[in-house]
């Protein structure tokens, strides 16, 4: 099978170092332009809302807009966001970390657009609750059945089964480094408290990773600024290396031409997911009064994801002198420089921290499955025969070899990507028309926007919103 992976490695050179980065970032631009850089202007009131989100209780079969922040959390903070940023750094040097933060802060604004047209058009759940993602807006707007039901299979194969056997494999080779078990018995493990979270249904799901992202992100956030502090002296300098290096030409040549440039966009576009199509499908299940609500929380993710997760992964390893003569990259570098930093225990904690890091990805990452799975197939015993697919994968992706496995999760995520930024391209009006509604009644002294989808002009795919105004006027 060696000639279908150099197969497919080409093309996903192709793919992601020129066709998908240019429409990544030119529509990122594009987005930042037609919204007033709402991932800027609206930062105060992303906080607010996330806060606000995380002391609501849900009504019973319904998810909240906290709830949903958290399950694309957990699909976006995995362990690319520790070895991954390690290995940027050691490949594309420091400057990859502010060509990352230059990637965040525009696909925030991607990510803003995506999960507002999400809440626009999700739609009921038999039983309570909400679903929507690109499968359904182009589906039931751009009334594109073909390619809504291209996305839904290509992202129910990619994050529910592909990417879930190469997080358990993950979670199989950690365990089995810093203990010695059996993957075997790991792979059982893991499948076993995957099955029992997820025939638990989305707000079973939720309910987890709602507890979980903030205890992971949070311990591993902590042990990052417990070594920033200790290492105070040295972080002007650091930022000061990060910024000089990204436009530092000789740098640059010395590490291959464009090599910080490459891979500070690259890792971070991985990273954050912004422009996928994965985090919409999150953002369509919250039980939110205006769809620029869930948007603006999940805009706020993308910078999560990339400001404070990835940045303290390159902030262990830029503090640390000598780091770039260990030969050392990966979670061996960081498990090398937190070692020297707080001492030997620091193995055990990284190892946890994979644990969790990797298992919250995969139940995120089942979500965005069951969801479009609903879309591909309504028929009951189809989700059954789903959560049994998944729970399988989980057990043999701990114990097999994945390369190509990982190979061509990322042809498919390539074009899962391209078919839904082509759609959100064709649909950010009505996200453009969202926000001037949600900001106008903002600025007319609305503590608490609704929306009426009358903004937007036309209603074709709106199903899960009230038309107040046309009511209304029909009352009078």
């Amino acid at each position: 099978m060696n000639w279908l992976n150099d197969i497919v490695s080409v093309l996903n050179d192709y793919l992601w170092s020129y066709i998908l980065i240019i429409m990544l970032v030119g529509l990122g631009l594009w987005f930042t332009v037609r919204t007033g850089a709402v991932q800027l202007r609206c930062l105060g009131e992303m906080f607010r809302l996330v806060s606000e989100g995380a002391g609501a209780k849900p009504r019973k079969g319904h998810i909240s807009t906290f709830q949903a922040f958290c399950v694309s959390t957990a699909s976006r903070v995995g362990v690319g966001n520790i070895a991954g940023i390690a290995i940027a750094v050691a490949s594309g040097g420091p400057g990859a970390v502010f060509w990352m933060w230059v990637i965040a802060t525009i696909g925030a604004a991607t990510g803003f657009v995506e999960s507002t047209l999400a809440q626009i058009y999700k739609v009921p759940k038999k039983g309570g609750g909400f679903v929507g993602g690109p499968a359904y807006y182009i589906g039931n707007v751009l009334k594109s059945p073909f390619f809504a039901s291209v996305f839904a299979v290509l992202i129910s194969v990619t994050y529910g089964l592909i990417f879930n056997s190469v997080q358990a494999n993950t979670i199989s080779l950690s365990v089995k480094t810093t203990f010695g078990l059996d993957p075997a018995v790991t792979g059982a493990a893991a499948a076993a408290l995957t099955a029992l979270v997820i025939f638990g249904g989305l707000t079973r799901i939720a309910r987890v990773v709602g507890i979980m992202v903030p205890f992971m992100a949070g311990a591993y956030l902590l042990v990052a600024l417990t070594v920033t502090l200790m290492n105070i002296t040295m972080v002007p300098q650091v930022l000061a290396t990060i910024v000089r290096a990204a436009f530092d030409f000789d740098a640059v040549l010395g590490a291959g031409i464009g090599a910080a440039l490459m891979t500070g966009i690259k890792r971070g576009l991985f990273s954050n997911e912004a422009g996928m199509g994965a985090v919409p499908n999150a953002a369509a299940t919250a039980d939110a009064t205006h769809p620029v609500k869930q948007g603006l929380v999940q805009a706020l993710g993308v910078y999560f994801d990339t400001l404070f997760v990835c940045t303290a992964s390159a902030m262990l390893v830029l503090l640390t002198p000598g780091w770039s003569d260990t030969g050392r990259t990966g979670i061996e570098l960081i498990q090398q420089t937190l070692t020297g930093q707080l001492g030997g225990w620091t193995n055990l904690f990284m190892t946890v921290t994979v644990l969790f890091f990797a298992f919250s990805s995969i139940i995120g990452n089942y979500f965005y499955g069951e969801i479009n799975m609903d879309f591909i197939c309504r028929h009951p015993a189809a989700i059954w025969i789903f959560r049994a697919f998944v729970v399988a994968m989980v057990y043999l992706g701990s114990v097999a070899s994945l390369s190509l496995v990982w190979n061509l999760a990322d042809l498919f995520m390539a074009l899962m990507a391209m078919v839904n930024l082509i759609a959100i391209a064709l649909l950010g009006r009505f996200a453009y028309a969202a926000l001037n509604d949600y900001l106008g009644q903002k600025h007319a002294g609305v503590r608490d926007p609704e929306f009426d989808p009358a903004v937007l002009g036309d209603h074709t795919g709106v199903v899960a919103w009230p038309r107040r105004r046309e009511e209304e006027i029909d009352q009078h």
